[in-house]
């Protein structure tokens, strides 16, 4: 069966390493909008225009079998969706709001499957809740330097130098490495699909 992650994380590479041996890479360059406004149902949506497109792309009646993987993260605080931030500026008032407060991290993964002739695809999500510890303006201001939280929603890495910030957490923890793989492999098991 032909595996295929839709997406370029590097994180996510990783993490599905622990769930099949070999799979390929392929990004799409969907546009990633959505009328949702629940963050469940956003990741969920979001997670899903990036497999479809990739799934369309390259799976017609006569592919061998094919599975397409999409995941997409963000975090959740005060009704408010954090993404990656635009600039450092960004990255430091992000942080800053989340010190010595808990906030949501929700990922979403869409799995669209060609198996025996038939299509079929499912969605879902998970939710973790990461505390942090109070971080003050020089801490911040050093870990915005390493550029690590430029490319991260929220603006940091819980599997990074971040780690020392961080409180706890209630849920999985690869989920806010951005790819939830205990889940995904449970659903994929259940389908018979490793």
């Amino acid at each position: 069966m032909r595996v295929i992650l839709a997406s370029g994380s590097p994180r996510r590479r990783e993490l599905l390493k622990k769930i099949y041996d070999e799979f390929e890479i392929i990004t799409s360059d969907v546009v990633e909008e959505t009328n949702e406004t629940e963050p469940g149902k956003i990741v969920e949506a979001l997670s899903m225009l990036k497999a479809q497109a990739v799934f369309s792309d390259i799976v017609n009646e006569n592919s061998e079998d094919t599975i397409v993987i999409g995941a997409d993260t963000i975090v959740y605080y005060d009704s408010e969706v954090l993404l990656k931030p635009r600039d450092e500026e960004e990255a430091v008032a992000m942080l800053s709001m989340l010190s010595d407060r808990t906030h949501e991290v929700y990922t979403g993964v869409s799995i669209f499957v060609f198996k025996d002739g038939k299509k079929d695809n499912f969605s879902f999500n998970v939710r973790t809740d990461v505390t942090f510890y109070y971080i003050d303006k020089y801490d911040i201001s050093e870990y915005v330097k390493t550029g690590s939280p430029l490319d991260k929603a929220g603006a940091y890495g819980i599997q990074d130098e971040f780690a020392k910030h961080v409180a706890k957490i209630d849920g999985e923890y690869n989920n806010v490495v951005g790819f939830p793989v205990a889940r995904v492999y449970q659903e994929l098991k259940k389908r018979k699909l490793v």
